[in-house]
């Protein structure tokens, strides 16, 4: 059956199809609906000169134009072709740059778009783009390809500070916990178009935070009725009412920064709760619990090693301030060319699902999401634990999970992870963040009824030093639906992550190391091969990698050690006393002598002479 053919007229204005009318790129680009200070439209009918560009060559007819009054702002060209030819013809690629070149003489940002009604080419200025979808997208995405400006992760963290101090100090909000809850609703109302302006009276800020929220939110709720839960949190924030207006005028700038970072086509989802909790729970008291946050550069390895992709539903059962979901929204809608496609919008709405227990951590996570331009909040609010929740987790069609569970007895890991892993449909991969020897501490019964059904086939040492609380965890990476069968895990150790700690910031990627350590590792686990600390275990005989023992070895001075611990608790002498005694000698009552190669100290011994040591 031969191709039928669609004209070029018909890629670009539209066409009927037995009756049906199928849009053209006139229709899907928007270039059909008028827009103030813009002038725009199809079909060549205008030359540049026509459209006010007074270059030589100004005879060219583009096929279409979006053309802004302010040539500071990106202009659009589109070239179409029939579907019988090939973009990668040098003669089309050609005349669309041409084109181009003419309208840089007036715009310095041009988007050119080459579409024959199956695929498109899109250049901007004359530099091919190349992660783009197959797909036309609408106007928004093409001039949003210009706004790529770089994140500056410290000012992320400074700015984070300010906001802190300023809470803290200024406002009076002594609980952590409430800090983050205010500063996250007052980015949600921005994301919405809260007019946060310098100036306002503490009031009418307030208000009018609490007031976008819910106007904002009140279509999201009709659909997830819990969202109520993140204004009853903001409801419920104790701050002095203050009339510093420097500090409300401080607190709206530092937000409308962190607001214009996340908003960066260079974002990657990093964790908007994580860096503030970094931030936030400087100032907690020893008695009050805290959230364990998983770090990003650890959200975005175990996303790369179980594939997420852009067609995954992805599920967090213990989704804490949303790390994961925000990490696996940020890879899926990089994969289909950016936020502003028609498949990001379905990820957004119908492909991320969470569940979280704690009433303001769950009001974190919706917050976070909705920063992130979450369509939908697919989060709930109940105990992982319950028929429940296994009943909402068994409906969702679940493709990949990615978890952190909270490690403490009293909150039943074990019975969230089976959980999990029994509600979500066969070879569904999950990766679980869990201490070390975990599994090991669960009841023999745990381990026969999980294996039974379900496989553990890696398991992935982190550094020693990944969370600041000194527990030692490795990731485990489940497969759902085929029985163990004894079958060998693989196991190997990332003994370093390139991380330094910065004071108050917490452990951060300073020098840049992570990318390509993360690179190297997501290649070994991949191959299961290319690293000296890969070992296979059984997993009737170990669940956690095994590190080699180190031979026992002896000194001499573990030997002398020995000798005098023994003399002087034969003598009765105090070690402390004689060790404080011994120091202070030799700080306070001796000389020091240098040659060359040699250190000399001389102690005073009372009623004698110098002696050298």
């Amino acid at each position: 059956m031969s191709k039928i053919i669609i004209y070029e007229d018909e890629v670009r204005d539209g066409y009927l199809d037995s009756g049906k009318f199928i849009p053209g790129a006139k229709q899907i680009l928007g270039f059909d609906k008028p827009e103030p200070d813009v002038q725009k439209g199809t079909g060549q009918i205008y030359t540049f000169k026509q459209l006010g560009f007074s270059c030589k060559k100004n005879n060219h007819k583009p096929d279409g134009w979006y053309l802004p009054y302010d040539t500071n702002k990106v202009a659009i060209i589109l070239e179409t072709k029939s579907n019988q030819e090939d973009l990668e013809n040098k003669k089309w690629v050609d005349e669309l740059l041409k084109n181009i070149k003419i309208t840089n003489t007036k715009y310095k940002r041009v988007v050119g778009i080459l579409y024959n009604g199956v695929e498109q080419r899109v250049f901007l200025n004359e530099d091919e783009f190349r992660n783009i979808p197959i797909d036309l997208q609408d106007e928004k995405y093409y001039l949003d390809l210009f706004t790529n400006e770089e994140i500056d992760t410290q000012e992320i963290y400074l700015t984070t500070m300010k906001i802190n101090n300023l809470l803290h100090y200024k406002f009076g909000v002594n609980d952590y916990y409430d800090r983050m809850i205010f500063t996250a609703c007052a980015l949600v109302a921005k994301r919405y178009g809260a007019p946060l302006s310098k100036g306002m009276p503490y009031s009418l800020f307030h208000f009018t935070i609490l007031d976008t929220l819910s106007k904002s939110l009140e279509n999201a709720m009709k659909q997830n009725e819990k969202l109520k839960i993140l204004l009853e949190m903001y409801s419920k924030v104790q701050m002095n009412i203050t009339n510093n207006q420097q500090a409300i005028n401080d607190f709206i700038n530092n937000v409308n920064i962190i607001s214009d970072l996340i908003n960066s086509k260079h974002w990657n989802g990093e964790d908007v709760m994580g860096i503030f909790f970094n931030e936030f729970n400087r100032y907690k008291g020893k008695s009050e619990s805290g959230q364990v946050f998983t770090p990003d550069h650890i959200t975005s390895l175990m996303c790369r090693i179980i594939d997420v992709n852009m067609d995954d539903i992805i599920l967090d059962a213990a989704c804490g301030s949303g790390a994961f979901l925000t990490k696996a929204m940020a890879n899926m809608i990089h994969q289909t060319g950016g936020p502003n496609t028609t498949k990001a919008k379905d990820i957004m709405s119908k492909q991320l699902y969470g569940i979280e227990i704690d009433k303001r951590v769950y009001s974190l996570a919706c917050a976070n999401m909705l920063i992130h331009k979450d369509g939908k909040t697919n989060l709930e609010q109940m105990d992982s634990t319950s028929q429940e929740a296994c009943n909402w987790i068994n409906s969702k069609n679940i493709t990949k999970i990615l978890m952190n569970p909270p490690y403490e007895r009293k909150c039943h890991p074990e019975l969230i992870i089976k959980n999990v892993l029994d509600n979500c449909p066969k070879n569904t991969k999950a990766a679980f963040l869990l201490p070390d020897n975990k599994l090991e501490k669960f009841s023999a019964k745990w381990r026969k009824d999980v294996f039974n059904k379900h496989k553990l086939i890696k398991i992935i040492k982190l550094p020693e030093k990944t969370f600041d609380e000194g527990v030692s965890v490795s990731i485990f990476i489940f497969e759902c639906g085929n029985p163990q069968k004894n079958e060998e895990i693989f196991t190997c150790y990332i003994k370093d992550d390139g991380l330094e700690r910065v004071k108050n910031q917490g452990r951060q990627d300073t020098k840049h190391k992570w990318k390509n350590i993360e690179d190297k590792w997501v290649e070994i686990i991949k191959k299961q091969s290319g690293d000296s600390s890969i070992k296979w275990i059984k997993p009737n005989e170990h669940l956690s990698y095994q590190e080699d023992e180190k031979p026992f070895e002896i000194y001499e001075e573990d030997f002398v050690k020995g000798m005098m611990d023994y003399l002087m608790f034969k003598e009765e002498i105090n070690q402390k006393e004689f060790k404080d005694n011994l120091s202070k000698e030799i700080m306070y009552s001796s000389e020091v002598t240098l040659d060359k190669n040699t250190k000399t100290i001389s102690i005073n011994v009372k009623g004698g002479d110098k002696d050298e040591e």
